[in-house]
């Protein structure tokens, strides 16, 4: 029932491209992101009560909106991942200087999608209707309508009131839950830039029934998504990247004044290193995949650096 996993899978190439800058990847995609569009082109339908176009019928994984009842139109993930679908493949259609048509039909497909809604409570609604304080499972495991948070990137302090509903969402949600979903959320935490929340889920993901003395990460049983998330929310935790921006330690936890972290990548094809003290960094390594500036931030404060391909800039103290 649930249409947009397909869709949600064609983020990996995205990504590729984000954090490499490879452009080939994008053009030997094209042809499954092409299906996966024309897809959700004949897919959509308008919604009678306000004219969006939305998957239906759907679901938001695995959770219900009312007793035994899941099934319904344009749950606010689907949107979310179509969004960045879309978006994708313009791009792609872009970067291979192709189907110029077909880009225009996209573009004005995505401009019909549903927007995210606040509700009532101040949450981000998981739904179409605000159904999300009668939803029957008020803490389950599944926190979907949070992708555009993580990992997607449509969700961030530049657009405050779904950033604070989405952390409203969140809250309402709980810490407990399986492995998996425990990494999920540090990762959350960690774009909403709360450092000792992620860093208090993350300890209770490394506790016995969560992840087996071999350090496999229990749903139960092992599941590797829990590994693999984790992973990630600790490096959300010392660097994010984007829209042209490294932000460095932006969801530090206080227990981690100093440290030393290297090899972490990010968007733009930049592979970052760094020292801190007392929650401030000390240096900073960044080497570049290809000629370019990228904006170094930290707190408020930021500094443009010009790099040059396979050359690694270093910065003392530059805070």
């Amino acid at each position: 029932m649930w249409q947009t996993g397909g869709a949600w899978l064609c983020k990996s190439f995205r990504d590729y491209y984000d954090f490499t800058g490879d452009k080939t990847v994008l053009e030997k995609a094209y042809p499954v992101l092409k299906g996966a569009v024309e897809f959700f082109l004949d897919a959509l339908v308008p919604d009678p009560n306000n004219g969006h176009l939305v998957t239906c019928p759907s679901v938001s994984p695995e959770n219900a909106h009312h007793p035994n009842a899941s099934i319904c139109a344009g749950p606010t993930m689907d949107s979310q991942i179509l969004h960045d679908l879309f978006d994708t493949v313009i791009l792609a259609s872009e970067v291979a200087d192709k189907d110029a048509a077909f880009r225009d039909v996209v573009k004005r497909t995505r401009e019909k999608l549903p927007p995210m809604e606040v509700g009532a409570a101040g949450q981000l609604q998981e739904w179409q209707d605000d159904w999300d304080a009668i939803a029957p499972e008020k803490n389950h495991r599944h926190v979907s309508h949070l992708y555009g948070l993580y990992p997607s990137d449509q969700i961030t302090p530049q657009t405050p009131e779904l950033f604070a509903a989405a952390r409203k969402s969140l809250e309402q949600r709980g810490d407990m839950a399986t492995g998996w979903s425990l990494a999920w959320k540090i990762n959350l935490w960690a774009r909403l830039r709360d450092g000792d929340r992620a860093y208090t889920i993350l300890r209770g993901l490394l506790t016995p029934g969560r992840t087996a003395p071999n350090l496999f990460d229990l749903h139960p049983p092992f599941q590797i998504d829990g590994n693999f998330g984790a992973t990630s929310g600790v490096c959300e935790m010392l660097l994010q990247s984007h829209g042209g921006e490294l932000h460095l330690l932006p969801a530090l936890p206080s227990l981690w004044k100093n440290g030393t972290v290297s090899g972490l990548l990010a968007r733009g094809g930049y592979e970052v290193g760094l020292n801190w003290a007392d929650g401030k960094p000390t240096r900073i390594t960044i080497k570049a995949r290809q000629d370019g500036t990228c904006q170094v931030c930290y707190g408020n404060k930021s500094l443009k650096v010009t790099v040059k391909k396979g050359k690694t800039m270093t910065l003392n103290k530059p805070f």
